[in-house]
């Protein structure tokens, strides 16, 4: 059809589905979509397929019944035209249980939703993900095969959704500039479309994706017609301004005081799409303010580091990219950088990541005196995989870190292999390369094999890890070394029919670690049992038994665990856990050894929705210790409390539309020690933040906070100056007014 014919027609939204083989999962399903020159109005869209009936219609249930139709019927139309393609739901459902509220971008969870997965290079690896809920909140993400879904990936689109009388309709407009596809004159995509009920803890798809077989994206299926269309070569800009205006008490010796100081600062991110399927990031003073706050944790006597996710905009793009079985690159690892360049992309079956970064931090925690005062370290990560055959894949990444006379350098190679459609083998070896600032040198290797299996009702991995003591990756997350490690987990679910219970079964756990001398440092058997029911309410069990050697000595350990979750009604979801059993005491007061304890912690988190507009979440967690009857001896201390540690977090946001929204947060913890039992000081902490947000768009955003954080600390007027702690929180610790804008501009 030329240009002039196409002008003739006002809308094309006939879709043609033409199946090769079985509709069984298998990624045989193709789809021809259509090009248009003018989209109609969503009203108009919606009456068109509802009186056809042209569109697809035959989304079958992945969760809970494998291969049943949708609970509720369900159409999607999908079009394009020079700019953009265009993908348009109408559900069926009774008003009064669809659950959309107007919320936060990506704060959709709890809704109904519908999403379309775009596997633009077809090489049924890895996709973009594009969600809605019935009011056209977004969400967006990328999946990659053999990784986690990875929702931080952020990008401009549009979507419009509203609620009709018997359901609701959503209409995506997803622009080519914003995904990465190669520069065929014809493209062949991989394409899913879905739908997730969560009353009835339901997700359908079309075209049908099964659990009978490993894997998600090699199941979309084939979309074709696309034709003529580019991302171009367009450049990106976001340049972005914060001021913070702050006074703050100042801890570090030799002398605390208040310190106040203003701070006016900018930036800029700018993005270059080369050859179609390329990006080349640029960041001048990267954007690396965070404006939300990360959700509490329970940080007292962990024995490893806590981690908390990466929020910053240059990194959550295409962290896929980067990913191997072991975690080799830890963005949060680089804390202060001045300067970026990252490009990533796709030839062909080479696929290619690189990052090259300073970081200003390290040479702002050593010593005023130090010779590197004031100095950076300087990063770089380089990615390129293969892929093989269907689902295969052989991958090296190095990471290098240089700071001073100091160096870090780590090389990997890792395979990713699909042995049947159910089970997959994934194998890493490694060998890192350190020198220390004082001369010392580290050198040695680390190897991984885990083996998957995925299916219908039977799971299966088992994860073997050996790190030799001289292995260290300063830009990964590796949480311990000297290790030969073997992790087993194997899971089994019934899943009935016609029955408020979805599914339910057992799982079993196993570890075993022993360091490169033999001797044993953990091992772990126990499991828990699982009961899910519609509603996306669930039950679970579990009993352990576990050994842990530290420092020297070997402790047996014993936890029995229970959590529930609902969201059973649609204003109010719920979630509890409870731990009850025995702990470490890994910082026991001077004088005393580490030593077993009574251990319980509690978490509890219930979120109201009185309106669509309002929601708020009350969190609690309680952490504690206390002693076991004849550890330590009596005469340490003639309490049974080791510790508390009460973490309580309210909440409460309300959204004026989809971009304007308001959020106050009150955070509260104290450390209630005993300190003949443990080397803790008692704390408390109080903190408010109030932030208004609007956000046109992932780049586009204006934000005004302010934060006032309280501490029991008194600064006493002496010569110098102490600190103090106090039973009250009368002092304020930290208060800061910030501005942040940033505006995205394309070209």
């Amino acid at each position: 059809m030329n240009r002039a014919q196409r002008g003739g027609i006002a809308l094309l939204i006939v879709m043609s589905l033409v199946p090769q083989g079985s509709a069984s999962g298998s990624g045989a399903a193709r789809l021809e979509i259509p090009r248009v020159v003018r989209v109609p109005s969503l009203d108009s869209l919606v009456a068109r397929v509802s009186a056809s009936g042209s569109a697809l219609a035959d989304f079958r249930q992945r969760e809970p019944g494998d291969g049943i139709p949708s609970s509720l019927p369900t159409a999607a139309s999908v079009f394009y035209d020079e700019d953009n393609l265009y993908v348009l739901f109408v559900c069926k459902d009774e008003r009064r249980k669809i659950r959309a509220h107007l919320a936060k971008r990506e704060d959709i969870s709890g809704d109904d939703q519908v999403v379309v997965y775009v596997d633009t290079f077809g090489d049924r690896r890895r996709a973009y993900l594009f969600a809605s809920n019935p009011l056209g909140v977004q969400l967006d993400g990328t999946i990659t095969e053999g990784q986690d879904e990875d929702d931080s990936f952020d990008t401009l689109w549009y979507s419009e959704g509203k609620l009709t009388k018997d359901g609701y309709a959503v209409l995506m407009t997803i622009p080519f500039r914003s995904l990465r596809f190669s520069n065929a004159a014809s493209q062949t995509w991989g394409m899913a479309l879905g739908r997730v009920i969560p009353c009835n803890n339901e997700e359908s798809y079309w075209p049908y994706i099964t659990k009978r077989v490993e894997g998600f994206v090699p199941q979309f299926a084939s979309a074709n017609g696309l034709e003529g269309i580019s991302p171009g070569q367009n450049v990106q800009f976001i340049p972005y301004a914060v001021s913070t205006p702050s006074r703050f008490l100042d801890m570090d010796p030799p002398v605390p005081g208040f310190t106040s100081q203003s701070e006016l600062r900018g930036g800029l991110d700018t993005k270059l799409v080369l050859h179609d399927a390329f990006a080349l990031d640029v960041a001048l003073n990267p954007d690396f303010s965070q404006v939300e706050s990360d959700e509490p944790q329970v940080t007292i006597n962990q024995r490893f580091e806590v981690v908390f996710p990466e929020r910053r905009p240059f990194f959550v793009e295409n962290a896929g990219f980067f990913g191997t079985p072991t975690e080799l690159f830890f963005s949060r690892r680089i804390a202060d950088p001045q300067y970026g360049l990252r490009l990533t992309g796709k030839a062909n079956r080479w696929v290619v990541g690189g990052l090259a970064m300073d970081d200003r931090a390290p040479g702002r925690v050593v010593a005023p005196s130090d010779p590197l005062r004031g100095d950076r370290a300087v990063n770089g990560i380089l990615s390129v995989r293969r892929e093989i055959g269907d689902q295969s894949s052989l991958g090296i990444l190095g990471t290098s870190r240089d700071f001073g006379s100091g160096s870090n350098r780590v090389f990997s190679l890792d395979s990713r292999l699909k042995l049947t459609p159910t089970w997959v083998l994934s194998a890493q070896a490694m060998r890192a390369f350190t020198r220390f600032l004082d001369g010392r040198r580290l050198e040695g290797p680390g190897y991984l094999l885990d083996l998957t299996r995925d299916g219908k009702s039977f799971d299966y991995q088992g994860t073997y890890t050996d790190l030799s003591p001289e292995f260290r990756a300063q830009l990964g997350h590796v949480k311990r070394v000297d290790i030969r490690q073997l992790e087993q987990t194997v899971e089994y679910r019934w899943r009935p029919e016609h029955s408020p219970l979805v599914k339910f079964g057992p799982t079993l756990e196993t570890l075993y670690n022993a360091d490169h001398t033999g001797l044993v440092q953990d091992w772990e058997v126990g499991g828990y049992f699982k009961l899910d029911f519609t509603g996306n309410t669930k039950v679970e069990v579990g009993r352990y038994a576990l050994f842990e050697r530290f420092e020297g000595t070997g402790f047996r350990k014993h936890s029995t665990t229970f959590e529930f979750d609902t969201e059973w009604l649609k204003w109010l979801a719920a979630s509890a856990t409870y731990t009850r059993g025995t702990e470490i005491n890994f910082d026991p007061a001077p004088g005393l050894e580490p030593f077993l304890a009574n251990a319980q912690e509690a978490d509890l988190t219930l979120t109201l929705r009185p309106s669509p507009r309002l929601s708020l979440d009350q969190t609690a967690i309680y952490s504690g210790l206390t002693r076991r009857s004849g550890y330590p001896p009596p005469s340490a201390s003639g309490s049974t409390r080791i510790f508390e540690n009460p973490i309580a977090r309210w909440k409460l946001n309300y959204q004026f539309t989809r971009a304007l929204s308001l959020r106050f947060i009150v955070d509260y913890q104290s450390v209630l020690p005993n300190t003949a039992l443990v080397k803790l000081e008692r704390e408390k902490h109080l903190a408010g933040d109030l932030l208004a947000t609007y956000l046109l768009n992932p780049g586009t955003a204006l934000y005004l906070g302010y934060t006032d954080r309280r501490e029991n600390l008194a600064l006493d007027a002496i010569t110098p100056p102490r600190l103090r702690r106090t039973d009250d929180l009368s002092t304020s610790t930290g208060r800061q007014f910030f501005v942040k804008v940033s505006y995205l501009v394309r070209r």
